[in-house]
């Protein structure tokens, strides 16, 4: 069972993803902030992210960068409700196609998009 983190800061968005994620059989842990994540050392031992890039404090951009730094860039799928190119493009550059789900999604966008970059790890 291939463990994923999550990093939202909203609970109910939070809730969602677990549900949407633990129903495609993954294993899920939540945090509500990227500092949390790093703190608990859950970053490291993580088959696939999927961080908001908006977090209160350090953003989602920001822990896949440290992620990449201390280790192998992780699959990562990055959320937000702010569906700009530029965003888009920066998750692409960082994570690969496919890494970008904008806000509001569907479970099976999230579930595909997970698979995808377990793929490729």
């Amino acid at each position: 069972m291939s463990k994923i983190v999550v990093v939202e800061d909203h609970a109910g968005v939070g809730k969602t993803i677990e549900r949407i994620l633990k129903a495609g059989g993954f294993e899920v842990v939540m945090f509500d902030s990227a500092e949390a994540a790093l703190k608990a050392d859950a970053v490291g031992t993580a088959d696939c992210l999927v961080v908001d890039v908006n977090l209160p404090g350090m953003s989602g951009f920001e822990l896949y960068r440290q992620q990449a730094l201390s280790s192998k860039p992780m699959p990562t799928i990055f959320i937000t409700a702010g569906d700009e190119p530029a965003v888009r493009e920066q998750a692409e550059r960082f994570a690969g196609v496919g890494s970008y789900v904008p806000k509001p999604f569907f479970g099976s966008d999230l579930l595909d998009a997970v698979t995808r970059a377990l793929r490729r790890r």
